[in-house]
């Protein structure tokens, strides 16, 4: 029923809706590659707001970097427990 409608009507084929009930192969790929833009997104909004090199205000915090913790994980994944590690470099404030 579909399949007869879209071929009397092409300009119907512009909806995104009606053209994956034709060619439902394309679901995955549709699903893998928005997947892979959200989490692309998400992981560029994650560097600029939590990496110490982006500054966002230079007036009230011009060194970011200085004010790491010993114990401040940085990184995406680790294995290691950084609330067990020792501070080895001085106090600078």
């Amino acid at each position: 029923m579909v399949f007869t409608y879209l071929r009397k009507h092409p300009e119907c084929l512009c909806h995104l809706s009606l053209y994956l009930l034709i060619f439902f192969q394309l679901v995955p790929l549709f699903v893998v590659v928005g997947a892979g833009c959200v989490g692309a997104g998400y992981y560029l909004m994650r560097l600029a707001l939590k990496n110490p090199d982006a500054t966002w205000d230079r007036k009230n915090n011009p060194y970011p970097w200085q004010k790491i913790k010993h114990d401040q994980c940085l990184k995406f994944y680790t294995h290691t427990d950084y609330s067990t590690l020792e501070n080895k470099r001085p106090n600078i404030d």
